[in-house]
C-alpha cells in the first residue's frame, strides 16, 4: 500500500496563532491499516473559551463584519487560491485519515470543498438589502430591511468528509459577514488543522476562523458558549437532538444536517442499466459513509429481477482495496467498531429473511476495517435495514406495484434528506420527483451544486446548505424605517 507524504499539522488555529492542544491526545487511525497515523491533543476548556472569544473580538471589534463585500469576497478568495495550490496536501490528507479512495478524495471530498469556498466567495459580493415600500398610515414611513451577520458561528462537522462539510459551514458563515469556530470530527481532524495552516498563509484576518481539535465535553462548552450566536452541526440525528437543546436552552438558533435513508425510484420499464450503476456507484463512493446515500431502490416488480441482475453486474466489478491505488472505487470504513456494526446489521436482516443479492470482495489483507459492496432483497420497507441509516455501502432492493406505491414508500421514513427518480420521460420523472419529501431530489443523474440550498426534512434536519438561503441562515434581519 503506497504511504504518500505523512507530514501533518497537528496545531490548532486559535486567533490566526498555531497552538498545541492542552487536553488528552486522541491517536487518529489509518482506516486502510488500522495503525495510528498520528496523535493529537485536544483543547481543554480554556483554550476552546479563548478561542471563542478570539472570534468574538475579530466580529465585534475587528474589521471582517464591516468590510465592504467586495473586499470580503477578495479576502476568501485569497484562501481559495491556497486550498488550490496545495491539492496534493490536502488529498493526501484525506485519503489517510478517512480512507477514501484516492479519486474519491481528489473529485469529490476535495474538489468539490473547494467549488463551494470559490462560489460562497462570489456570493460574499451579494448583501441582500431590499427596500420597504412607503406606508402612507397615521405616520407616512419608508425604510429597506438590511442582512446583518449574526455573529460568531459554531461550526461541528463529521467524520465522513471533513473538507466539504468544514467550508459549507464556514464558507456561508464567511459570505455572510459571520466569524467562526470549527471543530472537526476527533475520527478525522488530520485534513482540518492542515486548513487551518493553510487559513494563516491567506488574506484572511486573524480570529475569523479558529479551529480548536475536542470530543463531546469540548462541543457541548462550544454550544453553550455565551458569545456564539448560532449552531452549525452535520452528524446523526440522535446527537443532533443532543445539540439541539444545548443551543436552545441558550436561546441560539442551529442549522442541523441529521443523515438519511434516501429512496432511489427506478420508473417502470427501465432502461435500468445506467440508472442502477449511477446509484449504486453513489452509496458505494465512500464506503456507504454519504448522508445522501440512495440506500434503498426502489424498483417495479415486473423489473425486479433485471435490476437485481445489474446489481449483480455491478458489484461483481466494484474495486474494494488501496485507497492509494487511482483504479480503487471503494475503501474501508472509517473504524473497527463501524465494521463490526455493519456486518451485524446485514447478519441480522439475513436472519429475519433478507436475502443476499449481491455481495463484493474485500482485500486479503489481515488490516483495515473492510465492509464488502452488498445489495439485499426480500424485505419489506418496515424492517430496520429499510428504516435506519447504516452509513456503510449496503442497500437493499424493494418492490412496488404502480408509481403511488413507489412514492408512498420512498416518503416512509423518519428522514427526508434526499432522493433520487430515474425514468426514461424526463418530465414524468420530473412528477414523481415532485411528490418526494426530501431536501434535495435528483432526476435522472446530476450531482449536489454549490449555488443551490441541500437540507433535511422531518428528522434529517433544520435549515439548509449550500446557494443563498445557506448564507442566508447566517444573517439577521434588519428594518430601519424612517417618517416620510
Amino acid at each position: 500500500m503506497n504511504d504518500g507524504a505523512r507530514d501533518f499539522e497537528l496545531r490548532m488555529l486559535i486567533g490566526g496563532e498555531l497552538i498545541t492542544g492542552e487536553g488528552v491526545a486522541i491517536d487518529i487511525l489509518d482506516p486502510a491499516r488500522g495503525s495510528a497515523l498520528a496523535s493529537v491533543s485536544q483543547a481543554t476548556v480554556t483554550q476552546l473559551d479563548r478561542a471563542v472569544n478570539a472570534a468574538h473580538r475579530a466580529f465585534t471589534e475587528g474589521e471582517w463584519a464591516r468590510l465592504d463585500p467586495e473586499d470580503r469576497a477578495r479576502k476568501m478568495e485569497s484562501l481559495w487560491r491556497v486550498l488550490r495550490d496545495h491539492e496534493d496536501e490536502l488529498v493526501s490528507a484525506l485519503v489517510f485519515e478517512t480512507g477514501c479512495a484516492i479519486a474519491t478524495a481528489r473529485q469529490v471530498h476535495y474538489g468539490e470543498a473547494i467549488n463551494f469556498l470559490r462560489w460562497y466567495a462570489d456570493a460574499a459580493r451579494r448583501v441582500p438589502t431590499v427596500p420597504a415600500p412607503p406606508d402612507f398610515g397615521p405616520i407616512p414611513t419608508t425604510g429597506v430591511i438590511r442582512a446583518l451577520p449574526v455573529g460568531v458561528v459554531a461550526c461541528i462537522a463529521a467524520f465522513n468528509n471533513p473538507l466539504l462539510i468544514a467550508l459549507l459551514k464556514v464558507g456561508a458563515a464567511l459570505a455572510a459577514g459571520c466569524t467562526t469556530v470549527l471543530i472537526p470530527s476527533p475520527r478525522t481532524p488530520l485534513t482540518t488543522l492542515l486548513l487551518g495552516r493553510l487559513i494563516t498563509e491567506s488574506d484572511l484576518p486573524p480570529g475569523v476562523v479558529n479551529i480548536v481539535v475536542g470530543e463531546a465535553e469540548i462541543a457541548k462548552a462550544l454550544t453553550e458558549h455565551p458569545h456564539i450566536a448560532k449552531v452549525s452541526f452535520t452528524g446523526s440525528d440522535t446527537v443532533g437532538s443532543l445539540v439541539a437543546q444545548q443551543a436552545t436552552r441558550h436561546i441560539k438558533d442551529v442549522v442541523l444536517e441529521l443523515g438519511g435513508k434516501s429512496a432511489a425510484i427506478m420508473m417502470p420499464g427501465g432502461p435500468h442499466d445506467e440508472a442502477v450503476r449511477t446509484t449504486l456507484m453513489r452509496l458505494f463512493r465512500n464506503a456507504g459513509q454519504g448522508c445522501k446515500s440512495p440506500s434503498r431502490i426502489l424498483v417495479h416488480e415486473a423489473d425486479f429481477e433485471t435490476v437485481a441482475k445489474i446489481a449483480r453486474e455491478v458489484v461483481d466489478g466494484v474495486i474494494v482495496g488501496d485507497p492509494w491505488d487511482e483504479r480503487t472505487q471503494v475503501g474501508p470504513v472509517i473504524r473497527a467498531v463501524e465494521r463490526d456494526r455493519i456486518e451485524k446489521v446485514v447478519a441480522d436482516a439475513v436472519a429475519e429473511g433478507a436475502v443476499i443479492v449481491a455481495r463484493g470482495t474485500t482485500p486479503d489483507l489481515d488490516c483495515g476495517y473492510w465492509v464488502p459492496p452488498t445489495v439485499l432483497a426480500g424485505v419489506t420497507n418496515s424492517a430496520s435495514i429499510s428504516q435506519n441509516e447504516i452509513f456503510g455501502p449496503v442497500a437493499v432492493l424493494l418492490t412496488y406495484r404502480d408509481l403511488d406505491e413507489a412514492v408512498a414508500i420512498a416518503n416512509d421514513t423518519r428522514f427526508g434528506l434526499a432522493a433520487y427518480v430515474y425514468g426514461p420521460d424526463t418530465q414524468a420523472a420530473l412528477e414523481v420527483a415532485k411528490q418526494m419529501r426530501a431536501g434535495s431530489v435528483f432526476v435522472n443523474g446530476g450531482m449536489d451544486r454549490p449555488d443551490t440550498p441541500g437540507g433535511g426534512f422531518n428528522t434529517s434536519g433544520i435549515g439548509r446548505e449550500g446557494g443563498e438561503q445557506g448564507i442566508a441562515e447566517f444573517y439577521e434581519i434588519q428594518h430601519l424605517r424612517w417618517a416620510l
